[in-house]
Formats: structure tokens, C-alpha cells, sequence
């Protein structure tokens, strides 16, 4: 072999070798999601751990969960790329699609697309649970959840103002913002506010459990069904994991059949979803003020 046949032959080795490396790296990135904080972080990283390496497994990639703050932490996550993936909730998953090209929602729970909120007050109020919107609470102090919920907020705003005819700060005699649904089950059982709106599933889980809460904080009226939870996915990643990444990824939620996982969400299954599924909750917020 000539002198001058040698240095190409070796670029070349080292072209296809660096090919390859990158290749590799390619497929090595770590897929990282997140979920609104709507309960205790502690609790949420017990829920989406586990989570992680169901998805691990059916996916063939590296998979980790990444906890966040707040509500709108979770979607500058999602619109920064420092998440991938994330378990929205109706308003949440509305930005995110909005701050993210071609991202999309791809499952929801089975329960999802007839989600309600409930309005739940201190047994010392002494309202009582009814079908018709408590008229009586007027004047009482409210707490929603975080500011961004759509079960904690959005949804309970807006049937506050079209059942009163009134915003919730004009009806209540003072109206706050708890942070998170366990947090205002906890505040309204305390007494610290005597009404809150919640997400009907946390409620119905401190039930099951037995959560001492529940004793003096009563569901007094819910809300009609709208659509909620989501999970969506930035439209970038079958650029980085291959083409039809984003449908694999579908497909292991909606086949997540293990009781264990199920019900940490809590969820009985998990089905399709789209974009246009959640355009009833862009069309409120945008209502109210809270998108453009």
C-alpha cells in the first residue's frame, strides 16, 4: 500500500467510526419526563419511579423521572427540552402544546375525558352535599388548588362564574390558592378555608385510604364533566430516538396494564389521546384570560 493510499484509509476508518459513535449516542440519550406536582413530591416520586422502568423496559432506552416545583415549572421543563415527556393536566398540556412545535398528546386515562372536580367544604360550614350549586357558601372563604389546574382551578372557576353569574373573588368572602389538591384537602379539613375545589380522583383516594381529612372536610357538590390529564410528548423525538418513537411510546402507556402502575395515577387504563381532545379546555382558559 502507497504512503498516500494510508492517511485516507485511515480517515476514512475514522469517519466511519465517529459515524458509529454517534450512532450510538443517538440511541444511549436518556428519554426524561415529568408530571404536574399535584400531590406531595415525595409521593410522586414514589408514583413515577416505578413509572420510569416500566417504560425503561418497553421502550429500550434510558428513562428517568424528573420531579418539578410547580405547575408552570412543568411546562418551561417541557418547552426548555429539559423534559421529553410529561403527565399533564388539561391546562398544563394546552401551554405545552402551545409553547412546543408539533408537540402532542398521545394517551389519557380511561376516566380522563369525563373528569370533575369536587367542591368540598368543612363540616362547621354546615353545607351539606347537594346536586345544585351551594348558593349558601356566599360569602365563605375558597381555596383552589394551583393557579394553572385545571381541576384545582380552571374548571371550578368557570362554573363558579356560570353558576353565580359572579367571579369566585366577588362570590367568596376571600378565595386562595393551596399549591395542590392534597394541600387543599388538608387546609379545608383544618379549617384554615372553609370551601375548596379538588381533583375528584385525590378525593376519592384519601377515602379508600382512609385519610383522617376526610372526616371533616365533605364533598358538598362536583362539577360537570370536562376533559383533564394528558400525556404528551414533544414533537422532536423521532428525530433523536428514530422514526415512530413517539407512536412506541404511545403504545407502551396505553398497554401499562400492571394494577400497581395503574393505580398509582390513579387510572383504570389508559387510552388514546389527540390535540383536538382538550380544545374545550384551550377555549375556557382562553375565556378566562389564562392563554391567548
Amino acid at each position: 500500500m502507497t504512503s498516500e493510499r494510508r492517511p485516507l484509509l485511515r480517515g476514512l476508518c475514522l469517519s466511519f467510526a465517529l459515524l458509529l459513535s454517534g450512532a450510538g449516542l443517538a440511541s444511549a440519550q436518556t428519554l426524561y419526563f415529568s408530571a404536574i406536582p399535584d400531590e406531595d413530591e415525595t409521593r410522586l416520586v414514589e408514583r413515577f419511579s416505578k413509572v420510569a422502568e416500566y417504560l425503561e423496559g418497553e421502550l429500550g432506552v434510558d428513562v428517568e423521572f424528573v420531579p418539578v416545583k410547580s405547575y408552570a415549572a412543568s411546562v418551561t421543563a417541557f418547552r426548555n427540552d429539559q423534559i421529553q415527556l410529561a403527565w399533564f393536566g388539561g391546562l398544563t398540556g394546552v401551554q405545552a402544546r402551545l409553547a412546543v412545535p408539533d408537540a402532542r398528546a398521545i394517551a389519557q386515562g380511561k376516566e380522563d375525558p369525563i373528569f370533575v372536580s369536587y367542591f368540598i367544604a368543612n363540616t362547621d360550614t354546615g353545607l351539606e352535599a347537594s346536586d345544585a350549586f351551594p348558593e349558601a357558601a356566599k360569602g365563605m372563604t375558597f381555596t383552589f388548588g394551583a393557579k394553572t389546574s385545571t381541576s384545582g382551578r380552571l374548571m371550578p372557576e368557570y362554573w363558579i362564574r356560570q353558576e353565580t353569574g359572579a367571579a369566585p373573588e366577588d362570590f367568596f368572602s376571600r378565595v386562595g390558592f393551596s399549591g395542590d389538591h392534597s394541600q387543599t384537602l388538608r387546609l379545608v379539613a383544618s379549617g384554615a378555608w372553609q370551601i375548596g375545589a379538588l381533583n375528584y380522583a385525590v378525593y376519592d383516594k384519601a377515602v379508600e385510604e382512609g385519610a383522617p381529612e376526610i372526616e371533616t372536610a365533605k364533598v358538598i357538590w362536583q362539577t360537570p364533566p370536562y376533559p383533564d390529564y394528558n400525556w404528551t410528548i414533544r414533537g422532536d423525538v423521532d428525530a433523536r430516538w428514530g422514526e415512530g418513537f413517539a407512536d412506541k411510546v404511545q403504545a407502551a402507556l396505553i398497554g401499562m396494564d400492571d394494577p400497581d402502575l395503574l393505580a398509582a395515577f390513579p387510572r383504570e387504563a389508559f387510552i388514546a389521546a389527540k390535540n383536538e381532545d382538550f380544545q374545550p379546555i384551550a377555549d375556557t382558559a382562553a375565556e378566562l384570560g389564562l392563554i391567548e
